[in-house]
C-alpha cells in the first residue's frame, strides 16, 4: 500500500509513535522522546529547524500529551504549528500489559483509520525524498573529519552553524539531523566548503 505524504514534518512523543506513523505514511517524523524535550536543546533546535514551513503536533490526549503540546507551542513559532488530535479512547496498546495511567490508548495504538483522519488535513502531493536515498553515516562523519579526529569538534561546530543548529551538538545528535535535513550529495557539498 502506498504511503500518504504529509505537507509537514510530525512531532510525536515515542518511537512506538513513530513506528505507527511511518507505517502509514511518507514524511519526516520527530519524537521528543518523552519529557526529555523539556531539557534537550538539541532535539528542540532539530524541531525548530524541521519546522521553520511548519510542523504537525500529534501527542497522546493524556496529561502527557497536552503538557508536552503546551511546552512546544510556548517555544515554536505559533504560525508554523498545525494540531493534529487523536480522540480519547479507553484501552491498552498490544505492546504492554496494562493499561496506561490514563487509561487512554495512545498515538500508537489507535490505527490506521484514526490517524488517517487525524492527519487528513495535511496530505499533500508534494514528492518527499525517497525513504531509500543514500543515507550520512557514522563511517562517513569519520572520513570526513567530523568525528574521531583532532579538531573534529571545531569542524562539526562550522558545519552545525552553516545549518542554522547548535554548535555543540553531539556527532549522533547532528547525524539525526543532517540525515532529517540535507541530502547525501548536500552534505558532501557542504563539508567540502568545510576545508
Amino acid at each position: 500500500m502506498e504511503k500518504i505524504k504529509l505537507k509537514y514534518p510530525v512531532v510525536v512523543e515515542g518511537r512506538y509513535d513513530k513506528t505507527a506513523l511511518s507505517s502509514i505514511f511518507d514524511a519526516v517524523i520527530i519524537t521528543t522522546g518523552g519529557f526529555s524535550v523539556f531539557n534537550s536543546k538539541e532535539k528542540l533546535a532539530l524541531i525548530k529547524k524541521l519546522g521553520a514551513d511548519g510542523i504537525i503536533l500529534l501527542t497522546d490526549s493524556d496529561g502527557g500529551g497536552r503538557q508536552i503540546r503546551s511546552y512546544l507551542h510556548s517555544v515554536l513559532n505559533p504560525e508554523q504549528v498545525h494540531d493534529a488530535y487523536i480522540p480519547k479512547i479507553a484501552g491498552k496498546e498490544k505492546r504492554k500489559k496494562a493499561p496506561s495511567r490514563s487509561g487512554m490508548i495512545g498515538v500508537e495504538g489507535v490505527g490506521r483509520e484514526v490517524l488517517t483522519a487525524a492527519l487528513s488535513p495535511y496530505f499533500d502531493n508534494r514528492s518527499l525524498p525517497s525513504s531509500d536515498e543514500r543515507r550520512i553515516t557514522k563511517t562517513d562523519l569519520y572520513l570526513d573529519g567530523l568525528s574521531g579526529s583532532d579538531g573534529a569538534s571545531q569542524k562539526r561546530a562550522r558545519l552545525l552553524v552553516s545549518l542554522g543548529l547548535p554548535d555543540d551538538m553531539t556527532a549522533n545528535s547532528m547525524l539525526e539531523a543532517l540525515n532529517l535535513l540535507v541530502s547525501f550529495d548536500a552534505y558532501k557539498e557542504l563539508v567540502g566548503k568545510l576545508d
